[in-house]
C-alpha cells in the first residue's frame, strides 16, 4: 500500500525542481545580456551600438526581478510605485537644484526624460531598494539596523557605477568632478527608502535578489578595470 505521505511530498518536489529551473533560466539570461554588454562595451570599437540596449537591459533585470517576488500583493505593488516615484523625483529636484548630489545632469543613454530625469532612474531606485533590502532580510539586526547595511550597499554598488556611467554618458557632473556630497545624499535617499521598505508589508524573499545585486555590481566594477 502506498504511503500517502509520499503523494504530498512529491507535488511539492516537483514544484521545487521547477522554481529551481526557473531560477537557473533567468540567471543565464541576465548573465548572457550582462556579458554581452561588458564585451560590447568594454572591448568593441562601436561601444554606441551596445549602450542603445541598456535600457532594455534594466527593464529585463526589473522584471525578471519581480516575477521572482513571491505573493505580489497591494502592498508589494504600492511599495515599488511609491519607491519608484520617490527615486524619480528626488533626481528632479537633484538635477534642477544641485542640492541633493550635487551638480549633473542626464545624457541620452538611460531612455526617455521626463524634467531632465530618464523615466527609468525611478526604476533603477526600485531595484536597488528592493535588491538590496531582501538581501539584509538574513542578517540578525534590527530593522534599522538592516536599513543602514542596505543603504551602504546601495551606496558602494554606485561608486562603482559613477565613473562608467560618466563614461558612457548616462550623466555628467560639474567639471568632471564626482561629489562627496553626491554619495551623501545617496545614502541619505537610500536609507529612507529602506526604513520604507522594512515597514512595508509584503512577503520579503527573492531567490534572484542576491545573483541581480552581485551581477551588477560585478559588471561596474569590472568595466571600472578596464579603464
Amino acid at each position: 500500500m502506498p504511503d500517502p505521505t509520499q503523494q504530498y511530498l512529491a507535488p511539492a518536489a516537483t514544484q521545487v525542481s521547477a522554481q529551481q529551473r526557473r531560477l537557473r533560466i533567468a540567471q543565464g539570461v541576465l548573465l548572457l545580456f550582462h556579458i554581452t554588454g561588458f564585451l560590447g562595451l568594454g572591448f568593441s570599437d562601436n561601444p554606441a551600438f551596445y549602450l542603445q540596449f541598456v535600457p532594455l537591459n534594466l527593464l529585463l533585470t526589473v522584471g525578471l526581478l519581480l516575477a521572482f517576488q513571491p505573493n505580489r500583493s497591494v502592498a508589494f505593488a504600492w511599495f515599488c510605485l511609491v519607491t519608484a516615484a520617490v527615486g524619480f523625483f528626488v533626481e528632479v529636484v537633484g538635477v534642477r537644484t544641485g542640492l541633493v548630489f550635487g551638480f549633473y545632469k542626464y545624457g541620452p543613454t538611460l531612455g526617455p526624460q521626463w524634467m531632465g530625469v530618464p523615466l527609468l532612474v525611478g526604476v533603477n531606485w526600485l531595484m536597488l531598494t528592493y535588491t538590496t533590502g531582501v538581501l539584509t532580510r538574513y542578517l540578525p539586526l534590527p530593522a534599522f539596523g538592516r536599513a543602514l547595511v542596505a543603504a551602504l550597499l546601495m551606496v558602494g554598488l554606485d561608486a562603482c557605477l559613477e565613473p562608467i556611467a560618466v563614461r558612457y554618458n548616462f550623466w555628467q557632473w560639474r567639471f568632471d568632478v564626482i561629489p562627496l556630497q553626491n554619495f551623501k545624499g545617496w545614502f541619505a535617499v537610500s536609507l529612507i527608502l529602506q526604513v520604507f521598505f522594512n515597514r512595508s508589508d509584503f512577503v520579503k524573499r527573492n531567490d534572484l535578489a542576491p545573483f541581480v545585486y552581485m551581477l551588477q555590481l560585478l559588471f561596474f566594477f569590472g568595466l571600472g578595470l578596464l579603464d
